[in-house]
């Protein structure tokens, strides 16, 4: 069922339905570990990207070089699809309750610039479910470029931060402590809670745009994010295959930081695997996410 069109009952948010049958571990966990920074679970993981860039290139013949699909467009909607096929891993804890989101929304931070100084410009996208990898690309390389315009922020979250760091600090520090305990109770302003990374089901880092490795990276006690991925650089590694031969083949090292209040390590690993069946089978990614993969888990 669309969780957007259940009634709302008490004790639900503007975000989220209050989870009310969740296992009494993870009842007393919310309360035993109140803050999300405590309760991470790191997961390391190489992705064989081979078939998935045969994929891309196929996708990108006869397509300007600013309009080309990226093997970050393709994992933003491999994560998206994950969410939608796995449920507990769109939930987050705040208040001592867990939640459940009403959207799937991926966050990810996009330089104005390639500088040392340059701005960064905050970005979300709402997957939808009829959306593919075509859809997502084309969302994602439009934002960016109407991102880019523009040196400095120009609205949005990004602007609302900038008018914030202008305030005195003997007034900042109580106005902050007035919006934690607003987050607390799920009763933060949209003004300040929509476009913020924080807020989203997952926050990706595309760390190998700039040449970097994939890192831990931790949550935030502040928001509901529950799941952060960090994605590496593409390189080519010797691979043992399924025949017991070695080939040379392109990969890329993903990390994900997670909240171990809103499922147990049995659950990642399986959604783990989907990631990387989609890997295998791209063709997926012509799916729209809202149609079940039909992967056995097993």
């Amino acid at each position: 069922m669309d969780m957007k069109k259940q009634k709302r009952s008490w004790g639900d948010r503007r975000d989220g339905r209050w989870v009310k049958d969740v296992p009494g571990l993870q009842t007393i966990m919310a309360h035993l570990m109140p803050n999300r920074a405590d309760c991470e679970v790191y997961l390391h993981e190489t992705l064989d990207i081979t078939d998935l860039l045969t994929f891309m290139e196929a996708k990108n013949v006869g397509v300007d070089k600013d309009e080309k699909m990226t093997l970050f467009h393709c994992i933003v909607t491999m994560v998206a699809r994950m969410i939608k096929e796995r449920p507990l891993m769109n939930r987050f804890v705040q208040g001592g309750r867990t939640y459940e989101r009403y959207d799937i929304t991926l966050s990810f931070v996009c330089k104005r610039r390639f500088t040392d100084h340059a701005e960064e410009a905050l970005m979300v996208l709402t997957a939808k479910d009829d959306d593919t990898v075509d859809s997502i690309s084309k969302r994602i390389v439009g934002d960016v470029r109407e991102t880019r315009k523009s040196e400095t922020s120009t609205g949005g979250i990004d602007q609302v931060l900038d008018t914030f760091a202008k305030i005195p600090r003997f007034l900042l520090i109580p106005i902050v402590k007035i919006i934690r305990i607003l987050d607390f109770w799920g009763k933060v302003p949209a003004a300040l809670s929509d476009g913020d990374p924080n807020y989203t089901s997952v926050l990706l880092s595309n760390l190998g745009s700039i040449k970097c490795p994939s890192v831990y990276h931790h949550l935030n006690n502040y928001g509901t994010n529950s799941v952060m991925i960090t994605i590496g650089t593409m390189r080519k590694e010797e691979v043992v295959m399924p025949d017991g031969t070695t080939q040379m083949r392109d990969v890329v090292d993903i990390g994900a930081t997670l909240d171990e209040r809103i499922g147990d390590g049995f659950y990642f690993a399986r959604s783990l695997k989907l990631i990387k069946h989609i890997c295998a089978h791209p063709e997926l990614l012509d799916k729209p996410i809202g149609e079940n993969s039909e992967f056995d888990y097993k």
